[in-house]
């Protein structure tokens, strides 16, 4: 089975363009567009790696990331941003399990060279998280 790799983003042009990126490298994605979503799908804490929009309408990706740790759910994520000079944001995005964060327009290569870095990373999760 293929690794999963689940993408967070509000905005559908990147979600669709972050689907074909990543099938692309024989690998199984999952969208959503919000971290709510995300946490109300069957299976959140299941995946390889993460990639999660910082600002999204209602939780932020910071704010998915935080909940999925302090639930024990450990798996490298990759931020991506559209608002690249907001440093504070950066520093909260900062983790043991962040692999990578991106100011868009980034490149695919690039994404998919840390998209590999996090799938050499061991994901700890429980069997369930609570949205």
């Amino acid at each position: 089975m293929a690794p999963l790799v689940s993408v967070v983003d509000d905005d559908v042009s990147v979600r669709k363009s972050l689907d074909r990126l990543i099938r692309s490298a024989h690998l199984e994605v999952r969208v959503f567009a919000s971290a709510e979503e995300f946490l109300n799908s069957d299976r959140p804490c299941k995946g390889d790696c993460l990639i999660f929009d910082v600002r999204l309408p209602g939780m932020s990706g910071i704010e998915l990331h935080r909940h999925l740790l302090a639930s024990k759910c450990e798996v490298p994520v990759i931020f991506i941003t559209a608002h690249g000079s907001d440093d504070h944001a950066r520093l909260e995005a900062a983790s043991d399990w962040t692999v990578a964060y991106f100011i868009k327009p980034f490149s695919g290569d690039e994404l998919l060279d840390a998209v590999d870095v996090a799938l050499k990373l061991k994901p700890r999760c429980p069997n369930t998280v609570e949205p």
